[in-house]
């Protein structure tokens, strides 16, 4: 059975925020983070892993995705804060 992730990236602590969906987490952070993934993330340093959460439904993911884009800053910023407050990058325990 397949996972689908939406996840935030930063560029830092309250820094520039990216939202996205994908069905491969961890292949799609190390894009971001070796900057193979030219656009938004690439041009503004975003490849913090801050957030993340887990769907079965590849639907499902897409719709939070969408939803959470649509979300005040602020509200993004408490998202991340509630589960990560220290901002530590979970890609580096994401594998292990």
């Amino acid at each position: 059975m397949a996972t689908y992730h939406v996840y935030l990236l930063a560029s830092r602590r309250n820094g520039t925020l990216y939202v996205g969906v994908t069905g491969d987490l961890s292949r799609r952070v190390w894009e971001h983070r070796e900057g193979r993934t030219p656009g938004f993330t690439q041009r503004y340093g975003v490849t913090r892993l801050v957030w993340y959460e887990a769907f079965a439904d590849v639907n499902d993911a897409i719709a939070a995705e969408k939803r959470i884009k649509r979300w005040r800053r602020g509200w993004k910023l408490r998202l991340i804060e509630e589960r990560n407050p220290q901002w530590l990058d979970l890609y580096e325990t994401w594998n292990n």
